[in-house]
């Protein structure tokens, strides 16, 4: 039985946890989040639970300011971060799209140039007249992956 893969995002471990896991006192976590550096999820009842996510990014944090970056620099840092991966997100939906666009139209890429020169794009399995002078294109079909 395949194990299932970690939920990098469920909030699972309560702020001592977090910042045992983080190296960081918990009143350390308690202001990054009140300055939105690096904001848990919340029970029903208020408290904190902290993702896996968020134990990377406050290893990531301190090892920043440990390096000297400011913490408003870290916030925009942590910002362009989430918003790469979303970008990941939107542009591998993209490219699933793509693929079954293509997948289901096989022959939207041959084309018929007539006697006048005029381009007609042929459908999968359709011929054209055979008093018709035609000239077939279908170009090579590259992997770029």
């Amino acid at each position: 039985m395949p194990e299932k893969e970690l939920d990098q995002d469920a909030p699972i471990f309560a702020i001592a946890a977090a910042a045992d896991l983080s190296g960081m006192h918990p009143q350390t976590l308690r202001q990054y989040d009140r300055m939105g550096l690096v904001v848990p999820a919340r029970t029903q009842g208020g408290s904190r639970r902290y993702s896996l996510r968020h134990v990377q990014q406050l290893r990531e944090v301190a090892r920043m300011s440990a390096a000297g970056v400011s913490l408003p620099a870290v916030v925009r840092i942590l910002e362009l971060e989430e918003h790469v991966r979303e970008l990941h997100r939107r542009v591998a939906a993209l490219e699933a799209q793509v693929r079954t666009e293509v997948e289901n139209r096989p022959g939207a890429r041959v084309f018929a140039a007539g006697a006048t020169g005029a381009v007609v794009p042929l459908r999968h399995g359709r011929r054209m007249r055979r008093s018709t002078e035609i000239v077939v294109w279908r170009p090579h079909r590259r992997d770029h992956g």
